[in-house]
């Protein structure tokens, strides 16, 4: 019991910081409702009853009051019709502006330094964490905690009601009420815990599969794994029906449980009122109220059915976005650079999560504000990890590390399924079309752009699809324009090109780098040839360092390939 409070104490103190009032205003509505209604069931049932015994003789007739009871049945039946309203309106949304702050928050979350690489193992997670577990947690407020507190309310209301008739019965009646109410949903989610996160996983699994299926047949076919994939599919796919099955199973166990504390509750009630009756104690208005008021109670358990099967799914989803809502990632921000300098390591070891040895050893490194500097090594030597390192993406585990704000351009081109102009304002979000414009035309794309018959707001593929390999890289390159920082980093930013427009992009690149340092890692001469210095990597170490002038920086970069 601990460990779920422990695992749900973020989520509903993530629920109360958002929407504090509207959550509290839409349970009250709920237990109003319900209130709302038994209390309308019991005067309607003691109205007719005590209506038609005042009808027996003419003078009980005439003195009989109809017209208090029939307002108040009124009264209730308008309270009840608009508290179902309210309570509607106010707790979905409620329960949709938390979400909606959760799934920004998340999102905003994994898009910070050193969770892109995470990310990248599992391309699929985010997603799955965006929509499946968020839309798992409206389960928690809507479907557990909402009827929970209704139901409290019903078995109150209904114990002191009954209990007027007589103390003893309103106790027996709100234990009863409390013990059938809250006992069945209890067992029922113990019971469906492990179906329901087996269903979870089972449909991220099955969604996963199925994805890799549909865009990685070719690749399939190729090594011959279609089968095995489609296999592998049938099998999760035949997990998930056991699961359903399961969970049908408890959910109709739920359904005869609640009939047969609803059964119980009615007969015991039948048989007390029938006993003070009997004795002279109440009359038969108030024992139908009594009945039907009690019959009332028992109905809004049955909206802890839903909440009770899926608590494992909400709980598994909880679990495994309460360390994001808790700790936040974390950003540790860099230490000022010394006067003049760019970047200062000092005895730097860096390694990958989950790596067993350090991927980065003994790094001592300053590069001056305005130098431009290469790093070159063979694949695996530790370039794109040095750039991680510079950028914040992978923190020191040991020594000194500081830099100042630093852009990366990384060596694949990210471009998404959206306007021209929204993929260049991922580096500017503010950026009017003047900017992009010049940086377009920086980047030797302008002209291209404008003779497009809608210019910025020109559509993009998935990956940048509509645009060639050069327009690609030219338009990243563009991007890069709009981050002011005064250190670039870039890994192997021609990669993929052909010689002439490789060199175009260096020289652009080049020319609006201005005074701003520059760190490159690259294997390719042209890219190594614009460097004041040239840093060479073996096996995560810093094995040499030529200035351009010296004799062996010729050398290295004769050593490296050619366009």
């Amino acid at each position: 019991m601990s460990a779920i409070l422990r695992d749900l104490k973020p989520v509903i103190r993530l629920f109360i910081t958002e929407r504090r009032r509207m959550l509290f205003v839409g349970a009250g509505l709920a237990a109003v409702t319900v209130l709302a209604g038994v209390a309308l069931l019991g005067l309607s049932g003691w109205f007719i009853t005590a209506t038609a015994l005042a009808g027996l003789t003419a003078t009980t007739a005439m003195a009989f009051d109809v017209f208090a009871p029939a307002a108040g049945i009124r009264f209730l039946a308008l309270l009840r019709t608009g508290a179902r309203y309210g309570e509607r309106l106010t707790t979905h949304d409620a329960t949709l502006s938390v979400l909606a702050a959760l799934r920004e928050r998340l999102f905003r979350g994994w898009a910070g330094p050193r969770a892109a690489r995470a990310l990248a193992l599992r391309p699929a997670k985010l997603l799955f964490r965006l929509t499946a577990d968020i839309d798992a947690l409206d389960g928690l407020y809507l479907r557990v905690l909402v009827p929970v507190g209704a139901m409290v309310a019903a078995a109150i209301g209904t114990a002191v009601a009954t209990g007027f008739i007589a103390p003893w019965l309103g106790v027996s009646v709100g234990v009863w009420l409390l013990v059938a109410g809250l006992g069945i949903p209890l067992v029922a989610a113990r019971m469906a815990y492990r179906p329901a996160r087996r269903r979870a996983q089972a449909v991220e699994m099955l969604r996963a599969g199925a994805i890799d299926l549909v865009a990685g047949q070719t690749e399939l076919v190729m090594v011959g794994r279609l089968n095995a994939q489609r296999d592998h599919l049938a099998a999760i796919d035949s997990r998930l029906t056991a699961a359903d099955d399961r969970l049908n199973r408890i959910e109709a166990g739920v359904t005869v449980g609640y009939g047969l504390a609803s059964a119980l509750a009615l007969a015991g009630m039948l048989l007390a009122v029938a006993a003070l009756a009997e004795a002279g104690t109440i009359g038969a208005p108030v024992a139908a109220l009594g009945i039907l008021i009690v019959l009332a109670a028992v109905e809004p358990f049955g909206a802890l059915r839903r909440g009770a099967l899926e608590f494992g799914r909400t709980l598994l989803a909880a679990r495994r976005l309460a360390p994001r809502i808790l700790h936040q990632a974390a950003s540790v921000e860099p230490a000022a650079a010394p006067q003049g300098l760019a970047v200062q390591l000092i005895g730097v070891d860096a390694r990958h999560e989950g790596a067993a040895r350090a991927t980065l050893r003994g790094i001592d490194l300053i590069v001056a504000r305005g130098e431009r500097v290469a790093i070159v090594g063979a694949s695996g030597a530790g370039k794109s990890t040095l750039l991680a390192l510079l950028s914040g993406e992978l923190l020191p585990e040991r020594g000194e590390a500081v830099a100042v704000p630093t852009t990366l351009m990384t060596q694949r081109t990210e471009l998404f399924q959206d306007s021209l102009r929204d993929n260049l304002r991922l580096a500017a979000p503010a950026a009017p079309d003047g900017a992009l414009m010049r940086v377009l035309d920086a980047a030797g794309l302008g002209v291209d752009v404008a003779a497009l018959p809608q210019g910025l707001d020109t559509p993009l593929g998935e990956g940048g699809l509509g645009l060639s390999g050069g327009q690609s890289r030219r338009l990243a390159l563009a991007r890069l324009f709009l981050r002011d920082t005064p250190l670039w980093l870039l890994d192997e930013p021609t990669e993929g090109l052909d010689g002439a427009t490789a060199r175009d992009v260096l020289i652009r690149l080049g020319r609006e780098a201005g005074e701003r340092a520059l760190v490159i890692a690259t294997h390719i001469r042209r890219e190594a040839e614009v460097a004041d210095r040239v840093i060479v990597m073996e096996q995560g170490q810093i094995v040499a360092v030529m200035h351009r002038g010296e004799p062996d920086f010729d050398a290295v970069l004769a050593a490296l390939r050619p366009d």
